[in-house]
């Protein structure tokens, strides 16, 4: 951020790139650039540059460094209810647009965890594809919440119920997670699958994510970060790490009974299953080629008929 800027003429509005805009109140409504990225699903350096983009537009710095990220100043005060204003009407345009379409075609945005994306919902995109190939996805595999209102996506598939007020939801099944380990790491440290103590094992966890020592905790086990023996946030990643047996880890049962050569550890243990919930605009919800792909997909994990993907053993 520029914090030598002051003053600044008149903007023209129609000149801006909405893009911009759009960084602009992410970065002011996280109050860093690093939370505003994460946000955005682009790069610390794509936000920083777009910020002195934006700043260069209007003639004032907007944003000033405080000890923990970043502060708007007097200018950056100024734009934020108009930016917003504009976002919102340009985000209302989006969604009249789209629900103008009436055939069977046309693009559907799909966003889901990374193991949603990489695991479950492949086949039944596959099957969607043959009955309605005029139909295109898109779908992001993303472990954070997109927004639907401001159409980063079309149709989300949570795991937990949305929070959001303005889309339709629709809670489709709930899917038994289990831990999982290669039986050649159970063998070689001489571990047993069935064993009572899960503080035998190497685990692998997540990084900054707490959600796995949360429930460790809320299990009795008071662990800590140093519990989990290898640690990623990226949860395909994270898969890899138990397929090459460097410890047990926590998946969909359905995911993890394809692999021959993993062994299902802590069967006593109680896991809460995860909900499958499906969400979409609830404009969009009455688009055809939406409405298409949100039942289908309903209908399909409501099934959990999952075959193991090529190539993949089991």
């Amino acid at each position: 951020m520029h914090t030598s800027k002051s003053g600044g003429g008149a903007v023209d509005a129609h000149a801006l790139d909405w893009n911009l805009l759009k960084c602009f109140c992410a970065v002011a409504e996280a109050g860093a650039v690093s939370r505003a990225a994460a946000l955005l699903g682009v790069s610390q350096p794509t936000v920083s540059r777009q910020i002195a983009e934006l700043e260069s537009a209007v003639g004032a710095a907007l944003f000033e460094r405080v000890a923990r990220g970043v502060a708007l100043t007097s200018a950056g005060v100024a734009l934020r209810e108009p930016a917003r204003r504009m976002l919102e009407a340009a985000q209302a345009a989006s969604v009249a647009a789209a629900a103008q379409g009436t055939e069977l075609a046309g693009t559907v945005r799909i966003t889901a965890s990374e193991t949603m994306a990489a695991f479950v919902l492949p086949p039944m995109l596959a099957r969607l594809r043959a009955a309605h190939p005029r139909i295109q996805i898109e779908l992001v595999a993303s472990n954070r919440l997109d927004n639907l209102l401001t159409r980063e996506a079309d149709i989300a598939v949570r795991m937990m119920r949305p929070a959001q007020s303005g889309v339709v939801t629709r809670r489709i099944a709930a899917y038994p997670v289990g831990f999982y380990a290669h039986r050649d790491y159970l063998k070689t440290r001489r571990l047993p699958a069935d064993g009572a103590d899960p503080r035998r094992y190497d685990w692998v966890g997540l990084d900054q994510s707490n959600m796995m020592i949360e429930g460790f905790r809320a299990a009795g086990y008071m662990v800590d970060k140093s519990f989990f023996a290898f640690r990623c946030d990226n949860h395909i990643v994270g898969w890899q790490a138990v397929l090459a047996g460097m410890g047990v880890g926590v998946t969909l049962q359905c995911v993890g009974e394809r692999y021959r050569e993993l062994v299902r550890v802590l069967p006593d243990q109680k896991l809460p299953p995860l909900e499958v919930w499906l969400a979409a605009h609830r404009e969009l919800r009455d688009v055809p080629r939406i409405r298409t792909v949100f039942d289908l997909l309903a209908a399909e994990l409501a099934r959990g008929e999952l075959k193991a993907p090529a190539g993949a053993p089991g």
